[in-house]
């Protein structure tokens, strides 16, 4: 079950890569967007990465339970969405006490 945790954190990881949003801030050029959404994204895996291992080890405990596959891949989906939520919610947070401000919608 170590794979899908990995899988989990490498998902964590091209995610911060996949961009800094439509992050913005007066007199900011695209580098210091970028600077600090890494420096966001960082802290958001850190603070997720304890919880994405727990998740790991509960669903290495249930592997065994063939008759159980879907609902486990289920939880599995769930608990990735909850981690991936938990550190855009991060991420947003960091960006906006840095002075930035997205788009509204």
């Amino acid at each position: 079950m170590k794979a899908a945790g990995s899988v989990l954190l490498l998902c964590l990881l091209l995610t911060g890569c996949a961009g800094s949003g439509n992050w913005s801030k007066p007199g900011a050029d695209s580098a210091e967007i970028g600077r600090e959404y890494q420096d966001c994204r960082e802290l958001a895996d850190s603070a997720v990465d304890t919880q994405a291992k727990i998740d790991q080890d509960i669903q290495a405990t249930r592997a065994s339970d063939a008759q159980r596959t879907s609902i486990i891949r289920s939880d599995q989906k769930i608990l990735r969405d909850q981690t991936n939520d938990r550190a855009d919610a991060i991420i947003a947070s960091c960006m906006q006490a840095k002075g930035f401000v997205t788009p509204k919608k």
